[in-house]
């Protein structure tokens, strides 16, 4: 088992920043691809981005160039570094575990979730 918890939404300006992190315990971190998804009311939980354990990264078109998907395995957090935010990306955030060691964009590869975190950016 794997819980996480993230933290570090809030309500922001376009074209400002937000950095969320994600705190993981249980089962050992460093041993899953973590993953960031986000959904907006009355869509579907689509994928932001994804990190493996070797550190490779998978960004969404829609995010890509924005936003820095990172982990510190020592701290067994991830973390989503979030500039130039639009009024579309307000959703809720969430972060996953996923124990396949390729690139997974599909939600339904990853067995563990958070809560969520919510981010609104105004415009």
């Amino acid at each position: 088992q794997v819980q996480l918890v993230e933290s570090g939404g809030g309500l922001v300006q376009a074209g400002g920043s937000l950095r969320l992190s994600c705190a993981a315990s249980g089962r050992t971190f460093s041993g899953y691809a973590m993953g960031w998804f986000r959904q907006a009311p009355g869509k579907e939980r689509e994928f932001v981005a994804t990190i493996r354990n070797s550190g490779s990264t998978y960004y969404a078109d829609s995010v890509k160039g924005r936003f820095t998907i990172s982990r510190d395995n020592a701290k067994n957090t991830m973390y989503l570094q979030m500039n130039s935010l639009k009024p579309e990306d307000t959703a809720v955030y969430y972060c996953a575990a996923s124990s396949y060691l390729s690139v997974q964009t599909d939600r339904g590869r990853y067995a563990y979730w958070g809560q969520g975190t919510q981010v609104t950016v105004s415009s």
